[in-house]
């Protein structure tokens, strides 16, 4: 009860200038509800709807709660519509107003012999959080600040986007997790809050992680050094099909691999030999970037189950690749779309490969076969 008198005694105070506030000129008072801080004493002036409007986003911009109006200009008779009119726009148009605010309350009287509101904003987040929403110019803008905050595990991040238009933010985020297992070491589950109309949007992420945040970091700086090292195995001017079987080697000759899903792909499969077909294809995909090589993860299905694999380009061609298969028959090989028997992708999704030659991590004098003439014996 104290703390609710000190508030409206605080609002009220706001139009006082010597002498008594609300000469009997009451309009109306939505219901009160507590605040969780003060603000500064703030008097200005509006009249007309537009700056009533003005007046509500600047408050909201800086958290404040509290602030008189001076409507000494503003037509009497408009004054009730326009203030409802405001408060609608500052708590469903306003991107800040329709992400921070809770309820906008006001009174009308008289200060100075002058017509004067009294406002007050309830908020659901607190100043400090109002303050910290990011602003950038776009949706490229806001997809550098969220993979940056993937890598920092960030439980939450709130911004401001001038220019917005809709984008599937649950998408980006297990886009960009997929693409980069060696900086992202789990996939976060997203809620999104998109606040606002118009061209300017408030957008809310919020990240669930299973595994703890410093766990995550850790894992991140167990696995850099491994991609380090797989760049710096590549020899720097060998053919694009010795390096890309280069690295295959080094991927999977680290351990004798046990076939399960992990929450943790990059660093289960790295550390401990334990992943399934995508943590492969994305950690042998970050690694072919990482060596300045072009090489794409294929999401589709292998004899009915779900599988992931890879599609490479090879001196100018691309190819498919499936590391555990090419583990099971002990050798790095290339296929085109047409020997791809038994995978089922979408087609349109991918670059077409139909250059018809398989390769072998052997080169073929060590093997007594060029790869060239038994393709189409061995490709199955």
């Amino acid at each position: 009860m104290k703390r609710n008198f000190v508030i409206m005694v605080l609002a009220m105070s706001l139009l006082l200038s010597g002498c008594g506030f609300l000469d009997g000129n009451y309009v109306s008072v939505t219901r009160h509800r507590e605040q969780r801080l003060t603000s500064q004493n703030d008097v200005t002036s509006a009249s007309n709807y537009l700056e009533l409007m003005d007046v509500l986003e600047d408050m909201i911009a800086d958290g404040r709660e509290v602030a008189a109006i001076n409507v000494a200009q503003y037509p009497q008779d408009a004054l009730d519509d326009g203030m409802e009119m405001a408060i609608r726009h500052a708590r469903e148009n306003y991107p800040i107003g329709a992400y921070a605010v809770e309820d906008v309350q006001y009174e009308l009287g008289t200060s100075g012999g002058d017509p004067a509101l009294s406002v007050t904003i309830v908020y659901q987040h607190s100043r400090a959080e109002i303050l910290r929403i990011r602003r950038v110019k776009d949706i490229q803008e806001a997809e550098k600040l969220i993979s940056d905050s993937l890598e920092g595990y960030e439980s939450s991040i709130v911004f401001l986007v001038e220019n917005y238009f809709d984008r599937d933010f649950t998408q980006f985020v297990q886009d960009y997790a997929a693409a980069h297992p060696e900086t992202v070491m789990e996939t976060p589950q997203v809620t999104v809050g998109a606040y606002g109309t118009g061209q300017s949007r408030v957008v809310e992420l919020i990240f669930t992680y299973q595994t703890s945040r410093d766990s995550l970091r850790r894992m991140q700086s167990q696995v850099k050094p491994v991609f380090d090292s797989a760049a710096l195995y590549v020899s720097g001017d060998g053919e694009q099909r010795q390096k890309f079987s280069q690295l295959y080697a080094f991927l999977m000759e680290r351990f004798d691999y046990k076939i399960e899903t992990s929450i943790t792909p990059a660093y289960s499969l790295l550390k401990f030999g334990v992943g399934d077909s995508r943590a492969f294809a994305t950690v042998y995909a970050a690694m072919c970037r990482g060596a300045g090589l072009e090489c794409l993860t294929v999401t589709g299905t292998r004899a009915g189950e779900p599988w992931v694999w890879n599609i490479v380009l090879d001196e100018g061609r691309y190819y498919h690749v499936d590391l555990l298969r090419c583990n099971e028959t002990g050798r790095y090989q290339e296929k085109t779309d047409g020997e791809m028997a038994g995978y089922v992708w979408d087609y349109a999704a991918y670059p077409q490969c139909t250059a018809a030659v398989t390769v072998e991590t052997a080169p073929a004098e060590e093997t007594g076969e060029t790869t060239a003439a038994n393709s189409n014996e061995e490709k199955s």
